[in-house]
């Protein structure tokens, strides 16, 4: 009688040094390959979003169609097996199943197979195989595979610089309305993701008479797509979070520039001080308060003796000028930002004797606060920088290295 040696049996002679004959490897079918390649795409999901996919109509169309899949794999034992030794995420575990399984009101699987163009009747390894080839080809034409960008840190400080300039008011993010929108240079919101329109190929003419061009998009997260533009537009109008990035020179801000059915926003003003500090009196004509308010200028500066803020001294109006269509604070918050370098550090005690430091103060001359504003206007402020050493707005690019001073 011959002894039939288990896997176990040549595991232990391969360790005591016993070589064993290699047994030959039962070659996959088309239909197992792509089962398998099927679930390392749903492993791949999980590593990078830190969870199994869900149903849900407000998932992104490849997470619905990996939730799919995985259902149809844990269904189905001789599948399940099949992947069974790869399962380093216990994705067929009970907890990941009830994870994932649809809600009550939700599409069943079958349902959302035949909203994306799979035939539900089909047997159901079929069924795997056409949720791979011919549904994620038509989601790849709707929102493209992304890979990761090589030269994103060439990108990064566009994106920087965007969300700075959200956060001052010079950009705003609008609903998206037309295809006409999407420009090489231009930032989006999609997906809850920045994407920006880094180039823009020849236009060309789609079967249905269609204008459309090939894009390189980047992500604020590091990936980038070679998408059409058609399909960006798609992506941004199914995302009801979807927006445009406004250019920074969009909208009116000042009263020069006002039209019909512009509202008020309010006024920047500068002033000076009256105080009989050693400081302001030996800088009277460069030591300016600057701020924003939508008050009326001399309501706003009444009783400023009293006021820590105003250095509990009267003050002198210098300069106004008046907003239109813009948030208030983000302004003055950017104006802030840009005369950081020159912020005078002085205390002034209030009423009740407290120590106050005063945050509106700066040690600059009225004609860079002058030229400052007109460059807020036309929207190039973010190229410069407030230099003490010569009192004026300098390009970035004149700075050192180490010298960004705004």
């Amino acid at each position: 009688m011959v002894k039939q040696f288990t896997d176990e049996d040549d595991a232990l002679l391969t360790e005591l040094g016993v070589e064993v004959e290699a047994k030959p490897v039962a070659a996959r079918t088309p239909e197992e390959e792509r089962v398998i390649a099927g679930f390392e795409e749903i492993q791949r999901f999980v590593e990078e979003h830190g969870h199994s996919p869900c149903h849900g109509e407000d998932r992104d169309i490849f997470e619905r169609l990996y939730a799919v899949r995985l259902d149809r794999i844990r269904d189905q034992t001789a599948l399940a097996e099949l992947v069974r030794p790869m399962d380093s995420h216990r994705l067929l575990s009970d907890a990941f199943a009830q994870a994932s399984s649809p809600a009550a009101d939700e599409l069943d699987d079958d349902a959302l197979l035949a909203e994306l163009g799979i035939d539900a009747e089909t047997p159901p390894i079929t069924e795997l195989r056409h949720v791979r080839s011919t549904a994620e080809k038509r989601a790849a034409e709707e929102v493209a595979l992304r890979e990761r960008c090589e030269d994103f840190e060439t990108f990064r400080p566009l994106f920087d610089q965007v969300q700075s300039e959200l956060d001052s008011g010079l950009r705003e993010t609008r609903p998206f309305e037309m295809k006409a929108e999407i420009e090489q240079g231009r930032f989006f919101i999609v997906g809850g993701q920045k994407a920006y329109v880094a180039e823009k190929g020849e236009v060309t003419l789609t079967d249905q008479g269609r204008t459309d061009a090939r894009l390189r998009v980047i992500f604020d997260n590091g990936t980038e797509s070679n998408m059409l533009m058609r399909s960006l537009q798609r992506a941004l109008n199914k995302d009801e979070a979807g927006r445009r990035i406004t250019e920074p020179t969009a909208g009116p801000l000042f009263a020069a520039d006002t039209a019909e059915g512009d509202e008020a926003s309010g006024t920047i003003y500068v002033l000076r001080s009256k105080s009989d500090l050693p400081l302001v009196v030996e800088n009277r004509n460069l030591v300016h308060k600057i701020g924003v308010t939508n008050m009326e200028i001399g309501r706003r500066v009444a009783g400023a003796h009293l006021q820590p803020t105003f250095l509990m001294a009267g003050v002198e109006v210098v300069a106004t000028y008046e907003l239109f269509n813009i948030n208030r604070t983000k302004l003055e918050n950017l104006i802030h930002r840009i005369f950081a370098p020159a912020r005078l550090d002085i205390e002034v005690m209030d009423r009740f004797g407290n120590p106050v430091v005063p945050r509106e103060w700066f040690l600059v001359p009225l004609a860079a606060i002058d030229e400052a504003v007109e460059k807020i206007k036309d929207g190039t402020i973010t190229g410069y920088a407030y230099d003490p050493s010569s009192a004026r707005l300098v390009e970035r690019s004149e700075l050192p290295p180490s010298g960004d001073l705004a």
